[in-house]
């Protein structure tokens, strides 16, 4: 770690549980974050300010007007193009040090696997049932660390899905993935924008104590915020030893 490093880190290096090798564990650490909307800009924002040294946007939709109200590291003058390449300029102006890899698609499948394979810790920033339970099925599989988080008008919600640890649980025993659930999100039925930035922030937080080996405050935990009433309410959440994506895992 060179001199402006340990300046620019200087915050972290002060506290016990991050410290030198803490902070050595960020920068060497490669994190994967679905989605660069309402939730993914917060949480790389702070990803990258915080020093992780490969940071993996994928996100397939571009950088609308309606986007701004909320999507805080892309801009007016960047309407148009896509926002993993949005994402990118506003982080490298934050920090240039972190290596950025954009992948401006929906991926699923081998390419999905493909990334998660190659993460410390994956991020689910995404609006949609389906996607989520795609992420979820690759970190299970490959048994990475999963920090999903979700918002809708006033009403957010994040945890920490982590199946290096025999009991823990994984988003399909929470969500089953034949329920029908409704395709509601922030186009549909609108969000509040300072929600997003707090359920993101907290992923980003949750993320940088994997990464530097705290406990993860949320792992079996959901946590639920209702901004209107500022009142939180955690839900412990139990493994379903019948669960179709993680049961055969724990077994």
């Amino acid at each position: 770690m060179d001199d402006s490093q340990l300046l620019r880190y200087a915050r972290h290096l002060m506290l016990d549980e991050i410290g030198i090798e803490g902070q050595q564990n960020i920068m060497s650490s490669r994190v994967l974050v679905v989605g660069v909307g309402g939730l993914g800009c917060p949480a790389a924002a702070y990803l990258a300010a915080a020093g992780v040294g490969q940071l993996v946007l994928v996100d397939d939709d571009q950088v609308e007007l309606s986007n701004l109200q909320r999507q805080i590291l892309h801009t007016t003058g960047r309407i148009g193009l896509p926002k993993v390449e949005s994402a990118r300029q506003a982080l490298h102006a934050l920090n240039a040090e972190p290596l950025i890899e954009c992948h401006a698609r929906r991926l699923d499948g081998p390419g999905l696997m493909e990334l998660v394979k190659d993460a410390d810790v994956v991020l689910d920033c995404t609006d949609n049932f389906t996607t989520r339970h795609h992420i979820n099925r690759a970190c299970v599989a490959l048994k990475k660390p999963l920090v999903s988080g979700a918002a809708i008008r006033f009403d957010g919600q994040v945890a920490v899905y982590d199946l290096r640890h025999d009991d823990a649980t994984c988003y399909a025993c929470l969500f089953d993935p034949s329920d029908n659930l409704a395709p509601d999100n922030c186009a549909t039925l609108g969000v509040f924008a300072p929600l997003v930035g707090i359920i993101g922030s907290m992923q980003a937080a949750e993320a940088l104590k994997l990464l530097v080996g705290m406990p993860a405050g949320l792992e079996g935990r959901l946590l639920q915020l209702d901004v209107r009433t500022m009142q939180w309410h955690a839900m412990q959440v139990q493994k379903n030893p019948h669960c179709r994506v993680c049961a055969s895992v724990h077994a």
